[in-house]
C-alpha cells in the first residue's frame, strides 16, 4: 500500500472517488457542525459505509488542519494515489473510440477544467504523461467536478507513443494548429479518433504535426492572433465530435 496521501474537498469529488474506485479513500472526514439540508453529506457517508470507508465526524479545525479555504463545503477525504489503467483499456467495448490526451498543461484548475469539458462531452478515456498531481489532487477533482476521477485514464511517456498505439488499433491521430489545418466544423470526427490538446505554453510539438492525420483550426469569429486556452480548446473540440456523432 501507497504511503502517498493527498487530500480532496467536497462531496461531488469524493463521491466520484468512491463511485469509480479510482484512488483509495482512507478516512472521510465530515464537519459535525455542518448542517446537511440537501442530505448530500448523509449520502455520501452511506456510500462510504457501504465500501467500508471510515467516516468520522470531526470538529471544524479538523477539517481546517488538512485545507486552505472553504471550499471543501464541510467535507474531506484523505485518500491515495490515482489509479491508472493500460492504454487498451481505454478503448470502449463497441462503438467508435474517443480518446483524448491533454499534455503539456502545468496549472491544475486548468487541467481539471479541461477533463470536466472532454468527460461530460462523452470521451470515453483520457491520456496523461507521467507526472505526480497528489499535491494538486484536490484541485484538479474539484475544478473538474469529480470528471478526473471518474474518466478512465492511461499514462503514456510522450505523445507520439500514445499516438503510435491507438493508430495501430485503428483511430485517427488528431491535434490543432493555425497553420495548414482543416478548419474544425470541416473535418469528419465520427470515427474512432484519438485527439492531442496541448497546452497554451508549449503547444505541439512539431514532430507530432508531421505524423498526424488531421491537424484540426478552430475558427474564430473575428481577426485575432492569439490562441485559445487549453479549457476552452478542448471543450470546443469535444462537443463538436459529440456533435457529428449525435448528428
Amino acid at each position: 500500500m501507497s504511503t502517498e496521501q493527498a487530500v480532496l474537498e467536497g462531496h461531488i469529488a469524493i463521491q466520484a472517488a468512491l463511485d469509480s474506485g479510482s484512488r483509495e479513500v482512507r478516512t472521510i472526514y465530515i464537519d459535525r457542525t455542518r448542517r446537511d439540508k440537501r442530505g448530500h453529506l448523509a449520502r455520501l457517508a452511506q456510500s462510504a459505509a457501504d465500501l467500508g470507508v471510515r467516516v468520522a465526524r470531526v470538529p471544524p479545525d479538523v477539517i481546517a488542519s488538512h485545507t486552505t479555504g472553504q471550499t471543501h463545503g464541510g467535507v474531506i477525504a484523505l485518500v491515495g494515489p490515482r489509479r491508472f489503467v493500460p492504454l487498451a483499456d481505454l478503448l470502449p467495448p463497441a462503438g467508435p473510440p474517443f480518446i483524448v490526451m491533454i499534455d503539456g498543461v502545468e496549472d491544475p484548475f486548468n487541467f481539471g477544467q479541461a477533463i470536466r469539458a472532454i468527460y461530460a462531452a462523452g470521451a470515453d478515456g483520457l491520456v496523461v504523461r507521467p507526472r505526480n498531481w497528489m499535491s494538486a489532487a484536490g484541485v484538479v477533482a474539484r475544478a473538474s467536478a469529480g470528471a478526473s476521477e471518474r474518466i478512465p485514464t492511461a499514462i503514456a511517456e510522450t505523445a507520439l507513443e500514445a499516438a503510435a498505439f491507438f493508430r495501430e488499433r485503428g483511430l485517427i491521430i488528431a491535434t490543432t494548429a493555425r497553420r495548414r489545418a482543416t478548419p474544425l466544423y470541416q473535418a469528419d470526427l465520427t470515427g474512432p479518433l484519438f485527439l492531442l490538446v496541448g497546452g497554451e505554453k508549449r503547444g505541439i510539438t512539431r514532430s507530432f504535426l508531421e505524423q498526424a492525420d488531421v491537424v484540426l483550426a478552430i475558427p474564430y469569429g473575428r481577426a485575432f492572433a492569439q490562441s485559445l486556452g487549453t479549457t476552452a480548446a478542448a471543450a470546443i473540440l469535444a462537443f463538436e465530435v459529440m456533435r457529428q456523432r449525435r448528428a
